[in-house]
């Protein structure tokens, strides 16, 4: 079986080409002066890293230049080392579940990959030796019902559903009431990806965390954001107007491996204090890795597995 490392570096292939590509062009030249890390900056940004981390990590790639008297040819190494150095203040703490039911609520717009998270979660927690249960509250698509409870029965976990236009927060309730009475262990929520508009959006997710914290008090313990990987710079928006609407605790970042924008993932744990807590590398349930500064560092700029 794969390690997880295995799989981030897989799932970051088209990025890592992208960047490697880049940074022997910049290696050839001799020396890190301002030509070359303007040809940096042009492969950093094409990768989505986003202006802001882009300007942050090629200044300190000047100074590392000036004070290692160029380095173009440890570019490489000096760019994994800033990436980490970058992140390692993001770094999330994953955190076990204390209560019982642990109650996660997960958000996000249609088709960034919500589905197939909530789907790779209940698994990893399944596999863990916890009884799952997930519920379905997104009620405005039958769809949605249907893909959640094919990624439950994959994941040999339970769900709790209801009929299409049912009141979420109601479905949300009965689903941690049943949790609660079954002696659950995990119970993870699915939201609505898209009303008529953001503010209805907004204001249904969070009538589902009150009414959760009415019949649970402290739940939801988790509130995860799933974002697409693929749609770069678009993802930024959306982590910032979930974490302004709702108290986000930890994003999920989907399709990893579909594009070659993962710098995305860099600009978004360098400009949100909401960790990073998972990729979504693959299609399979196992294809969920936990976020950790050095090993994306590693799988992205192209070191091999240690």
């Amino acid at each position: 079986m794969a390690s997880f490392f295995q799989k981030l570096r897989a799932g970051l292939g088209r990025t890592r080409e992208l960047l490697t590509e880049g940074i022997a062009r910049v290696a050839a030249r001799g020396r890190l002066d301002d030509a070359t890390l303007e040809e940096l900056e042009g492969v950093l940004l094409q990768a989505d890293v986003g202006v802001a981390t882009t300007e942050k990590l090629l200044e300190r790639l000047r100074e590392r230049a000036r004070s290692e008297g160029g380095a173009a040819g440890r570019v490489s190494e000096i760019l994994r080392e800033e990436v980490v150095a970058l992140l390692a203040p993001h770094a999330p703490v994953h955190a076990e579940p204390s209560a019982k039911p642990w109650v996660v609520l997960v958000v996000g717009v249609n088709g960034t990959g919500k589905t197939t998270s909530i789907g790779k979660l209940a698994h990893r927690y399944a596999q863990d030796g916890r009884k799952v249960l997930v519920v379905a509250a997104d009620t405005f698509r039958a769809a949605a019902n249907e893909q959640l409870e094919i990624w439950a029965g994959r994941a040999g976990v339970d769900i709790v559903r209801s009929t299409t236009g049912a009141d979420p927060a109601a479905v949300a309730f009965d689903g941690v009431s049943a949790a609660m009475a079954r002696g659950t262990d995990v119970v993870l929520v699915d939201t609505a990806g898209r009303l008529q508009t953001k503010s209805n959006l907004m204001e249904e997710v969070r009538k589902i965390h009150r009414v959760i914290g009415r019949k649970l008090p402290g739940a939801p313990h988790e509130t995860l954001l799933v974002l697409d990987a693929t749609t770069g710079q678009n993802a930024l928006s959306q982590a910032r107007e979930f974490g302004q609407a709702l108290g986000v605790t930890g994003l999920v970042l989907a399709k990893v491996d579909g594009t070659a924008r993962g710098g995305a993932v860099l600009a978004i744990a360098d400009q949100y204090e909401i960790p990073v807590r998972h990729l979504g590398v693959g299609e399979s349930l196992e294809d969920l890795v936990d976020f950790d500064p050095e090993e994306f560092a590693r799988a992205m700029v192209g070191e091999e597995e240690g």
